[in-house]
């Protein structure tokens, strides 16, 4: 899928990446004590005080790690933090912000490939564009602030995850991730709606693992933590807390207490989870499997107890998808003009808007959208923002997929199921880019609009498609040259 005068519009992507990065000090001043974008990362803190714990030999559930701060994370994290260990904070602090800023990049890059979107330089100046334009996001720039590791555990669960569903080992990975911070755990319940029970098995298996070895390195803490730590949602702060995005935080708020009551608080969360994996499961079924990843993942987020802000890094995939539609030239206009509205809607709910509180020492800048005000039916709108853009998503996911299922196909808008084109092709009932018209065409053949001569893609030998998934072979090709694409993912154009 070609992209429309590509240099010019790198270009201009490229001007908005660079006002974006100076807006950062317009947002919160960067020299800005405590509050600058890298002045903090308390989190990252407690991540080195629980790795010198487990190499020192003490209990990462009876101490505290920074000030009043506790480790919340499983034993096995601990163990995969070990490395922070041995180096200073003041190293371990930019070479985690540079870790953070390189997964955003492979985060977005994966989302524009699962979208069939080849690999090529002009897409790569748009990918570090958004890059900066998420940084702006609170989501992201609270993980970059506090040190967090939430963007880490999304690039982890999409390079599982936009996989094949025959894929080896699918769904171990995001397993492996559910064994460091708990929440990936959904995906578990996703795959049994759906009963996928290869993927289903790959995450139980995955969490087990880490299950595992946590108990066989570290015995005590590891009963400690899955006994009873666990379940001490107070370790985590009061669910009244301004950045809880939850439904727990809702209610919380919306009540006035820092208990809500349990079996309404289930009640919902019920009711989340069910509409949350059908809408999912209608996107999957619809070939639109980043859209579905996402929307589980942003589900996990409205249903835990505790959704920091910047828990909602799933914000960034919808980003890109929404960028991806406005993009497509083969669609009307007036679809894309919703896309880019929803653009904006998305952005002007998650951006970073600051909070000056002078009172403090040092002075203070909140960021989030998110406020709470005397008047109570306002709170409805102001408390929650992120919880309204989720039930956006759902919204446009429904009507805009229901949209393209009444039109339906075409040559410029195929909707073929992904399995049924992957086997087609394999059975060589078609041949190679011409699975459902000049959209699969655009994506089997390369775009030549960096200026770059050669055979048609069609006259090259065929690429193994076991690893075009593979973080590494995806998203650093030759530069220029688009990877080949697995018949079985984008064979239906993302709504």
């Amino acid at each position: 899928m070609n992209l429309p005068r590509p240099v010019l519009l790198a270009t201009g992507f490229a001007v908005v990446g660079v006002i974006a990065l100076a807006l950062q000090d317009v947002v919160v001043p960067l020299g800005a004590q405590f509050w600058g974008l890298l002045n903090n990362q308390i989190d990252l803190a407690v991540y080195q005080a629980g790795a010198r714990s487990v190499t020192g030999g003490i209990s990462l559930y009876d101490v505290k790690m920074v000030g009043d701060l506790d480790y919340t994370y499983s034993p096995f994290s601990a163990l995969l933090f070990s490395p922070l260990a041995w180096v200073s904070f003041d190293l371990a602090r930019p070479l985690w912000t540079a870790g953070i800023v390189v997964a955003l990049y492979l985060v977005i890059m994966l989302s524009f490939r699962s979208l069939g979107r080849p690999v090529t330089w002009p897409l790569r100046v748009i990918a570090v564009s958004l890059v900066a334009v998420a940084m702006l996001f609170e989501p992201v720039r609270t993980t970059i602030w506090y040190g967090q590791i939430n963007v880490f555990l999304m690039l982890v669960i999409l390079a599982d995850l936009t996989r094949p569903d025959g894929g080896r080992l699918k769904g171990f990975w995001t397993g492996v991730a559910a064994g460091i911070k708990l929440t990936p755990l959904i995906f578990a319940g996703y795959f049994l709606v759906q009963r996928n029970w290869r993927a289903l098995a790959g995450v139980i298996g995955g969490f087990a693992t880490t299950v595992v070895i946590g108990f066989a390195v570290l015995p005590g803490d590891s009963w400690s933590y899955w006994t009873g730590k666990l379940f001490e949602s107070d370790r985590v702060g009061s669910a009244q807390l301004r950045g809880n995005q939850s439904l727990r935080g809702m209610l919380a708020n919306h009540l006035d207490t820092d208990n809500p009551p349990t079996l309404l608080w289930l009640v919902v969360v019920l009711a989340a989870l069910a509409v949350g994996f059908a809408v999912a499961t209608y996107a999957h079924r619809k070939g639109q499997e980043l859209l579905a990843i996402s929307i589980v993942g942003m589900t996990a987020c409205v249903v835990s107890p505790m959704s920091w802000g910047h828990h909602w890094v799933w914000f960034i995939p919808i980003l890109v998808i929404g960028v991806h539609l406005v993009l497509d030239v083969r669609r009307p206009r007036t679809p894309r003009v919703w896309a880019g509205v929803g653009v904006a809607a998305l952005v002007l709910l998650a951006f970073s808007w600051p909070t000056h509180v002078p009172a403090l020492i040092p002075d203070g800048y909140y960021t989030g959208l998110y406020v709470k005000t005397h008047i109570r039916w306002m709170n409805w709108f102001t408390v929650s923002p992120y919880l309204w853009a989720y039930l956006g998503v759902l919204v446009a996911t429904v009507v805009g997929l229901r949209m393209v299922g009444s039109r339906g196909p075409s040559t410029s808008d195929p909707v073929i199921p992904a399995g049924v084109a992957a086997a087609v092709i394999a059975d060589g009932g078609l041949p190679t880019g011409d699975a459902g018209g000049s959209g699969a065409e655009d994506r089997r053949h390369a775009d030549r609009s960096g200026g770059e001569s050669g055979p048609p893609e069609s006259d090259r030998p065929s690429e193994p498609t076991d690893h075009v998934h593979g973080m590494a072979d995806d998203l650093v090709g030759t530069d220029g040259e688009p990877v080949s694409e697995t018949p079985e993912q984008g064979s239906a154009p993302p709504v």
